[in-house]
């Protein structure tokens, strides 16, 4: 009850927290009685945290373990997995951009196939970039107290960063077609999925307009992963696999269908590792 209690109270603090700074910071005058009141229950959401957190810690080392284990297992427990993986995701997304910046790819094997898939979405990206970098200076010239300059400006340029990272993570996380025929599909930071050679039964080259968003999976077992709401390659599976979405929910699909800015390099790549012996001999079993 404690557990439910504590996470339930992070879900009403933190957009607390954050509309008291937002209107200190513009200068809106609250009671002194209404602050303090604010901060005495901040405080007390914090306490209860740390005292939920130290018995979930303990009750993992009684259960024998380890210091990390129980550390982490005590996390997972009062952290919702939807904050934990947004943080994640925006973690893996600053990486990529210090990737991108050094020129180098994520977990692309000697002998693979790197397949892009950014064309239908650079435009726009650097399209919000440009309106982010327009809107801040618009603020600045506009709203005229120093200490919301300050704020603005922090969390646009922050904004404009994660704009950067998020497309940056999509160039450097591309789709790979193995040596052996596997096949690993992703968008960045936010989905990956690993497909066994074995588990491919056939591919090819087809343009669709799915609904939805970017992972949609239909009531057929067709997993969607469109990129400028478009795909360009099918792949056919022997048999279902997992997969988990962005935000943690988990779901199987029968069929693939993503987009790759060169859809006929990518199913030849998939053809040829199904049909050359020496593709196959390099097959695990």
């Amino acid at each position: 009850m404690s557990t439910r209690i504590a996470r339930a109270a992070v879900w009403v603090m933190l957009p607390a927290e954050a509309a008291l700074l937002v209107c200190g910071a513009a200068g809106v005058r609250m009671p002194g009685a209404f602050l303090v009141g604010a901060e005495a229950l901040v405080v007390t959401v914090l306490a209860l945290e740390s005292v939920v957190l130290w018995r979930l810690y303990a009750a993992g080392r009684r259960a024998g373990a380890g210091r990390r284990d129980a550390a982490r297992e005590a996390l997972d427990t009062l952290v919702p997995v939807v904050a934990r993986r947004l943080v994640a995701h925006e973690m893996q997304s600053l990486h990529s951009l210090g990737l991108w910046v050094l020129r180098r790819r994520h977990q692309v094997p000697d002998g693979a196939l790197a397949v892009a898939y950014t064309g239908p979405q650079t435009a726009m990206m650097y399209g919000l970039l440009f309106a982010s970098v327009i809107e801040t200076i618009l603020l600045a010239l506009v709203i005229p107290w120093p200490l919301v300059h300050t704020v603005l400006l922090v969390v646009d340029v922050y904004g404009a960063v994660l704009i950067l990272a998020l497309h940056a993570a999509c160039v450097v996380r591309p789709h790979v077609v193995g040596s052996d025929g596997s096949l690993r599909i992703r968008y960045g930071a936010l989905f990956d999925l690993q497909v066994p050679a074995a588990a491919i039964a056939a591919a090819r080259v087809e343009r669709r307009y799915p609904d939805g968003g970017l992972v949609h999976v239909g009531a057929d077992g067709v997993l969607d992963l469109a990129v400028g709401g478009q795909t360009t390659v099918t792949v056919e599976l022997a048999e279902p696999v997992e997969f988990v979405r962005p935000l943690g929910a988990q779901g199987s699909a029968r069929t693939l269908r993503f987009h790759a800015d060169d859809p006929y390099e990518t199913v030849a790549a998939l053809t040829q590792a199904r049909t050359d012996p020496s593709s196959c001999r390099n097959r695990p079993t």
